[in-house]
């Protein structure tokens, strides 16, 4: 009896891992397929790919998580649902309270606010914080967070200055063993620091570079949002790919034939 006590015990300890795996993936896909999100917004998928990248960084949902200039809520709309009832989520905006803050930066976050509001059933527990070193600085209460969440920001920190600054905060947000997950346009290697902020594709090296001088150890990386046909060429740099299409109807098919842009997607932790 007691052997087979045994036996169980050890199925059971090597089924679990599994059956949460598939459990998460259940529940990205459910959030994913919500009809609080818009048909725009589903037909990015096939480029940013959620589901994977959030199991790739770790995301579980009891989870407190501060996603980092959430913009018009993109990944919100998977993170909300899925951190709801068990986990925490901030949305730590751009700080539109600054006074320095841009019309647009104001008027993309009342969107953003309203939108939140008219659907209390997805993101009623959201916490809408602030962050713009060196003033704003609370996105959350510092050492409770497990885990921090950028998608395609760097290249802004980098432009104005702020990546040492915003990467040192994330770095006070986190516990210990906490996950700082990074997206962000890829560059290819050896490009100019110049040419870095006029594209808006940045190299590995200086993402993981200035998250290791911030403190945090580089985990891995996936390939899950590469994109072969991204040639990282362009007039306007990235934003001359969707969605932005900046140069308009010229190329469009060009364009929207490449796709979003070629992505890291880099996982690393606090000691």
């Amino acid at each position: 009896m007691l052997q087979k006590l045994l036996i169980a015990l050890v199925l059971a300890t090597a089924v679990a891992p599994a059956a949460h795996a598939r459990s998460m993936a259940e529940r990205l896909d459910q959030a994913a397929a919500g009809d609080h999100r818009a048909e725009a917004s589903r037909a990015r998928d096939i480029y940013r790919h959620p589901k994977e990248t959030l199991l790739f960084f770790g995301l579980k949902p009891d989870m407190t998580v501060v996603e980092i200039w959430p913009s018009a809520g993109w990944y919100t709309d998977i993170l909300a649902p899925v951190l709801r009832d068990g986990g925490k989520l901030y949305a730590a905006r751009f700080a539109v309270s600054w006074d320095k803050a841009p019309d647009w930066a104001k008027d993309r976050d009342k969107a953003f606010l309203a939108r939140m509001a008219g659907r209390p059933d997805v993101f009623d527990q959201v916490v809408p914080t602030e962050i713009l070193p060196p003033n704003f600085i609370d996105a959350a209460p510092k050492g409770t967070v497990d885990m921090v969440l950028t998608f395609r920001n760097v290249h802004n920190w980098a432009k104005a200055g702020t990546a040492d600054a915003m990467f040192a905060v994330f770095m006070d947000l986190l516990k210990s063993g906490g996950v700082l997950g990074v997206e962000e346009h890829r560059a290819k290697p050896g490009t100019s620091f110049d040419e870095q902020v006029r594209t808006g594709y940045m190299t590995e090296q200086y993402v993981i570079e200035t998250a290791e001088l911030a403190g945090f150890r580089f985990v891995g990386k996936s390939e899950v949002n590469a994109n072969s046909k991204d040639t990282k060429d362009y007039p306007e740099g990235v934003w001359t790919l969707p969605p932005t299409l900046r140069l308009g109807d010229k190329d469009r098919d060009r364009y929207l034939a490449i796709g979003e842009s070629d992505r890291m997607t880099l996982k690393f932790v606090k000691p």
